[in-house]
């Protein structure tokens, strides 16, 4: 059913209809605003599905608020999940409505990674069907330095876009990796100078919006399908990660970034 998005209804994400059909989506209003709290995890899992059902909407392009597209969890977030199963149990199911709304919203998705992306930003970065990255800007999956499982798209996304070695790689690690690394193996559709992502994911945007509405979205939906047959891959890596906030590891992890020093894991003792 058609609806027009209620951009009242959102407070951490900055919505900018154009009139070319694209829909500007940024994550955080404003710089003191990256780490994605609990209203922006949720915010971020629902706007698809608004988007989808918007009749203005034909293409949308997401980025982040001025130098970062994001920063990753706020640690008062996973304090809230450690040890509390209700909590836990929550979180799963929203983090599946964020990667299977993405995949499920029919209209195509560019991100304009115009900085750093970790985090859940970084799960909305690379679900997208189109990521346009900054060369310098610094991506990574570090749920293992935390002492959790790489959950909330990793397993299911990246050895579809970098290969099993490289995602091994760096997801058994958790390192970073430049923008213009991560368009050399195949982790971001293309990378290009900080001052340009925008300018660049708008272009592709546009086009898309003024393209074959139908043929696009079949072709999405067609290959879509690659993520779907990795779906229980995605639904148990989810479960683990969640897992890891009912054991020791995670206490460890956050108090050792909290404390800017290297973590001791107890499973590791």
């Amino acid at each position: 059913m058609n609806r027009v998005i209620d951009r009242a209804q959102y407070q951490r994400l900055g919505l900018e209809k154009r009139d070319n059909g694209v829909l500007l989506v940024t994550l955080g209003k404003a710089e003191t605003a990256k780490t994605a709290d609990g209203l922006m995890h949720t915010e971020m899992a629902s706007i698809w599905t608004d988007a989808a059902a918007d009749p203005d909407v034909r293409a949308i392009v997401v980025t982040g608020a001025g130098k970062l597209f994001s920063a990753g969890g706020d640690l008062s977030l996973l304090d809230e999940l450690i040890g509390n199963h209700e909590k836990v149990a929550d979180m799963v199911d929203e983090m599946s409505r964020l990667v299977y709304n993405m995949m499920n919203c029919d209209k195509p998705i560019i991100s304009a990674i115009n900085g750093a992306a970790v985090g859940a930003g970084l799960v909305v970065a690379l679900m997208a069907d189109i990521s346009i990255c900054a060369a310098d800007a610094r991506l990574g999956d570090g749920h293992v330095k935390l002492g959790i499982a790489a959950g909330d798209h990793s397993a299911i996304l990246w050895p579809l876009l970098v290969g099993m070695a490289k995602a091994r790689y760096y997801l058994l690690t958790g390192d970073m990796l430049t923008g213009e690394e991560a368009e050399r193996i195949g982790m971001v559709s293309k990378s290009v100078p900080r001052e340009k992502v925008l300018d660049e994911a708008m272009q592709v945007a546009e086009s898309l919006a003024a393209g074959s509405q139908t043929a696009i979205r079949w072709t999405k939906r067609a290959l879509t399908n690659w993520l779907r047959m990795a779906g229980p891959i995605f639904d148990q890596s989810a479960a683990y990660e969640m897992l890891g906030f009912m054991g020791p590891d995670i206490i460890e992890g956050v108090a050792a970034l909290r404390e800017k020093r290297p973590p001791r894991f107890p499973s590791a003792q």
